[in-house]
């Protein structure tokens, strides 16, 4: 049996979360005080997930690149692979803050989306 001890960030309370996990099925979940924790600590031993933020360039920006976020968490063993995908990419001036710049990258269930606007370059006109 492997214990897995966590700091839960679900809320400000900051729970000591204790998980035992038995091969591939959780036996049982301690420390919690709500169930939204015990969600999360459950999750964060069978498959953690994570937001992923990160830049895009931009071509004919005032800046070189925008900052970017998932809408949505994804599988923590897929984030090496959809950074190399977006350091591949370039989006066209401008950008406004909430645009969605890829929809489901790699078929993940997520959405990468600006985080800032980036203006058109006087220059690029």
């Amino acid at each position: 049996m492997t214990v897995y001890r966590f700091t839960c960030v679900i809320c400000p309370l900051s729970c000591s979360v204790e998980v035992e996990v038995e091969g591939s099925e959780v036996r049982d979940v301690r420390g919690f005080n709500c169930s939204r924790g015990r969600e999360w600590a459950v999750e964060e031993v069978l498959s953690p997930k994570r937001v992923v933020m990160t830049v895009i360039r931009v071509r004919g920006g005032k800046e070189p690149v925008v900052s970017v976020k998932t809408d949505s968490p994804i599988p923590k063993e897929r984030i090496r692979e959809l950074m190399n995908y977006l350091a591949t990419l370039e989006v066209e001036a401008p950008v406004s803050i909430g645009q969605v710049l890829e929809d489901r990258p790699l078929g993940l269930e997520t959405r990468v989306v600006a985080t800032r606007s980036v203006d058109r370059s006087d220059t690029s006109k």
